[in-house]
């Protein structure tokens, strides 16, 4: 299938498919308040995992994998009903049918997703540090910011794929987190390390930080070039 299309620019049927997505979410909120609740959710849960051991333990050296465990399932939820509207409606097999840029489909969800997980970043993850209270402060808040958008683009990225994958299948739930978490494990590490250096300092937190950070970015530029590159070949199979 050719990626370019006549009619449309595929700029403009980028800017028209996530406007399309947006005008859908925020009509009835459905994802977003799902993923919000979900997150506070899990807070709890850590919340009462932590609370049944010592009342003074520094909890600092796990803040940024415990965080990054949160956004992972968040986005999970997420992804996973990021194509609920096309499956319901039959929408997936209308953009088949229409003469679009599969390149223009694939950054528009992936965009999408991008703009519902920060949302619910910027809600959950400000609570996440109030009630674990893990020591941050103002001086970190920024390496943090850079860390999370990085890990989040990647993550959106190639769950946009996955889900594509997984969407008309069946037990796609589990389908999508067998190979979404596999899939995304370096740049799982690579964040949360850099997190967590970010978190506890000392010495030598800047090479840390600096060497997780690299090596996220990096992972998002290889993979989100080979999943626009595949894209063409998956939301046709």
């Amino acid at each position: 299938m050719a990626r370019r299309s006549k009619g449309l620019s595929a700029v403009r049927q980028y800017r028209l498919l996530l406007g399309k997505d947006l005008r859908q979410e925020f009509r009835t909120l459905d994802l977003l308040s799902s993923m919000l609740i979900y997150a506070v959710l899990v807070i709890i849960v850590y919340g009462a995992s932590l609370a049944t051991g010592a009342a003074d333990a520094d909890i600092a050296p796990l803040s940024g994998g415990l965080l990054w465990a949160l956004i992972v399932f968040t986005s999970l939820l997420g992804l996973n009903r990021s194509f609920a509207h096309e499956r319901e409606q039959g929408a997936l097999e209308g953009i088949l049918l229409a003469p679009l840029d599969r390149g223009a489909v694939y950054l528009a969800k992936a965009t999408s997703n991008l703009l519902f997980m920060l949302v619910t970043e910027v809600i959950a993850v400000p609570l996440y540090f109030f009630f674990m209270a893990s020591g941050v402060t103002a001086s970190t808040v920024g390496w943090l910011a850079l860390v999370l958008l990085v890990g989040t683009v990647g993550m959106a990225g190639i769950g946009t794929m996955l889900a594509t994958i997984t969407a008309h299948t069946r037990g796609r739930d589990v389908l999508l987190a067998v190979l979404f978490i596999p899939l995304i494990f370096p740049l799982l590490y690579a964040c949360a390390s850099a997190t967590t250096a970010a978190i506890v300092g000392g010495a030598f937190w800047m090479d840390t930080y600096s060497l997780g950070l690299m090596l996220a970015g990096a992972y998002d530029a290889i993979m989100l070039a080979v999943c626009w590159w595949l894209y063409d070949f998956v939301i046709g199979a």
